[in-house]
């Protein structure tokens, strides 16, 4: 099948499954992507049939070498910190051994179509097996995540091997403590996790910037403390990637790591 051809599938598919007449498809290839996109997002946790996940996976795998696949061994370290790399991009292209992702209580990825959050993104690109995953992970655990801790998951379709879900705190007037603390709980339970399962490199987003609205030098200030106060009292080689995707986060992380633009 063609890529085309596998979308246009995958589309009459999920239009099928919510019982929704297919009726015309849009001809043009981006109005497909959205159309595709958008099914994925709003589309419950309930089983699917294998045939449509393979395909689903075939269409995904050649979207993502399309894009390209950044290797993360072969960033440069930040230079007096050779566990460290700081390096502006779409994390779904970043191959590492763990990526994370900034994910609600729900833990069940963002339903919102076209949703430009990394949730949204990484769910979407990884594949619909993610939030059915997790989907039983939560129906066991009986509860919403809490903030401030983390959860593993296979990384299906993205280049890594794991993804890495936490829960950031929300700031809704000033930051305090609580939040303080909770964003940096985000950040040791994420590299505990990341080695207990054997991780050599791990890349993290600028958690609880976006959506949750913490103020985005003071959640630096503490994403890179926490993670050097981490790696000084581990005796592992564990790389850390920080991910940033706007030129803000890029400019506070260049003067926290006295990085020359």
């Amino acid at each position: 099948m063609t890529q085309e051809e596998r979308r246009v599938y995958l589309i009459r598919a999920l239009l099928e499954e919510s019982g929704t007449q297919a009726g015309a498809i849009p001809a043009q290839e981006q109005a497909q992507r959205d159309l595709l996109r958008t099914l994925m997002n709003v589309r419950p946790p309930r089983p699917i049939r294998r045939e449509v996940l393979e395909i689903q996976d075939a269409y995904l795998q050649t979207e993502r070498d399309r894009r390209g696949v950044v290797n993360s061994d072969e960033l440069p370290a930040v230079p007096g910190h050779p566990n460290i790399v700081l390096w502006q991009g779409d994390i779904t292209t970043l191959k590492a051994d763990a990526i994370v992702n900034a994910a609600n209580g729900a833990l069940l990825g963002c339903f919102h179509p076209l949703h430009n959050c990394i949730d949204n993104l990484i769910h979407s690109r990884s594949g619909m097996q993610l939030r059915l995953l997790c989907s039983e992970i939560m129906a066991k655990q009986g509860r919403e995540e809490p903030a401030g801790r983390a959860k593993l998951t296979p990384a299906f379709n993205l280049p890594g091997r794991y993804i890495l879900h936490t829960v950031g705190p929300v700031v809704c007037r000033a930051v305090g403590a609580y939040e303080r603390e909770t964003l940096a709980s985000c950040y040791r339970s994420c590299l505990e996790l990341a080695v207990e399962n054997g991780c050599r490199s791990v890349a993290f987003c600028c958690i609880s910037t976006g959506e949750f609205h913490f103020p985005n030098e003071a959640a630096a200030n503490i994403a890179v403390r926490t993670v050097m106060s981490c790696l000084n009292a581990q005796k592992g080689d564990l790389r850390v990637i920080f991910n940033v995707f706007k030129d803000v986060d890029l400019r506070i992380y260049q003067h926290l790591l006295g990085v020359s633009e």
